[in-house]
């Protein structure tokens, strides 16, 4: 009987979290006989929330850099650190493959591969890439990227292809959730507005104001888990309003919203073109080489959400451009049209075929 064994690391937010586990799950629809290995680090999400999932965890500790010098030296001694544990940890397993799917914690398990001569693949999710994939792509031998603009920042020997996110087939596999079980009416019409994994304090607050007047439609209000309790402190909303602080598997909401506020995390996006649903996109301001403006423009340019920068936020323009995606239904289908030809359905099957090349003839 034949086993595949693939390791694969990402870490620091859902954004990188959950396309990884729509690539593992992918694999286990294809695989029958599968080992996973899931190394993540020791004081993030992934670390709670992976073995929670049933996979075999691994942890390392290692840190993002910062602009503290004594903090980074200390950093670089704990990469040379994890990259040594995980030669030891990648030496036991055996893996057929090492799959980066983003996050620092990415960095010394492809480098330890490398040096292993482990097949590697890593996932770019952003139109942007990040320092992490940037450094870790020389050691590369295939890159899957979510946006065909992407694959000019990668000078590498290793393979570059338009894979798209992976999330998108992941999304449209939910089931719906029940609006009434959630409070809401089943008959109205419903916007959703997420605030991304982790929050944004920043969104919070220029949309209070928008929260307490508007009452046209009913409203679901997503802070994000660190936000929550100071959001609803000393405030009160009007009935049409519900404030949650996370919702598990939130495309199953998504498909029962009808206007979708969100910021440009690639995973969001890849929902939201994946389920075909109205948005306005608020890019946060706040991210390292602003990707996520970049990620919305490219969308944006091509007509398949609407783009909304934070500095223009007010309650009056959100107002207005929610009215238009509720009531213009030529827009609304413009929109649709657009979402269908941008959106990869089977993003996870194309980077698992990618991968079953690589590795079967390495």
């Amino acid at each position: 009987m034949i086993y595949m064994k693939i390791v694969v690391t990402a870490g620091g937010t859902m954004g990188h979290i959950n396309p990884a586990l729509a690539i593992i799950e992918e694999f286990k629809r294809q695989e029958k006989n599968l080992e996973v290995l899931y190394i993540g680090t020791h004081n993030r999400m992934e670390k709670d929330y992976i073995p929670k999932k049933g996979i075999p965890y691994k942890e390392i500790e290692i840190y993002g850099f910062s602009k503290d010098l004594v903090l980074d030296i200390k950093n670089i001694f704990l990469i040379q650190k994890a990259t040594k544990k995980c030669k030891k940890i990648l030496k036991e397993f055996q893996p057929d493959v090492v799959i980066g799917v983003g996050g620092y914690v990415t960095y010394p398990v492809l480098k330890a591969a490398h040096e292993l001569k482990i097949k590697t693949f890593i996932h770019e999710q952003n139109s942007i890439p990040g320092k992490s994939n940037r450094w870790i792509s020389k050691y590369a031998d295939l890159i899957g990227v979510t946006f065909q603009n992407s694959e000019k920042y990668f000078k590498t020997k290793g393979k570059v292809f338009y894979s798209g996110h992976p999330c998108g087939a992941w999304a449209l596999a939910i089931p719906k959730k029940d609006k009434v079980a959630l409070g809401f009416h089943k008959e109205k019409k419903l916007v959703t507005v997420v605030a991304g994994s982790l929050g944004s304090g920043s969104l919070n607050d220029k949309m209070i104001e928008f929260l307490e007047k508007e009452k046209l439609y009913e409203i679901c209000y997503i802070t994000g888990k660190m936000h929550y309790e100071d959001f609803i402190k000393g405030k009160k909303f009007p009935s049409n309003v519900h404030i949650f602080p996370y919702i598990e598997e939130l495309p199953g909401l998504l498909k029962v919203s009808d206007v979708i506020v969100s910021r440009a995390g690639a995973g969001s996006l890849s929902e939201i073109l994946a389920l075909e649903i109205p948005s306005i996109i608020i890019p946060s301001p706040n991210v390292a080489n602003n990707h996520q403006y970049y990620n919305a423009k490219e969308l944006s340019d091509k007509n398949c959400i609407v783009l909304l920068e934070e500095k223009d936020l007010t309650s009056e323009i959100l107002e207005q451009k929610i009215k238009e995606l509720l009531e213009n239904q030529n827009l609304i289908m413009k929109l649709k049209i657009n979402m269908k030809k941008e959106g990869v359905q089977k993003s996870a099957t194309l980077i698992y075929k990618e991968i079953k090349d690589l590795i079967s003839w390495k």
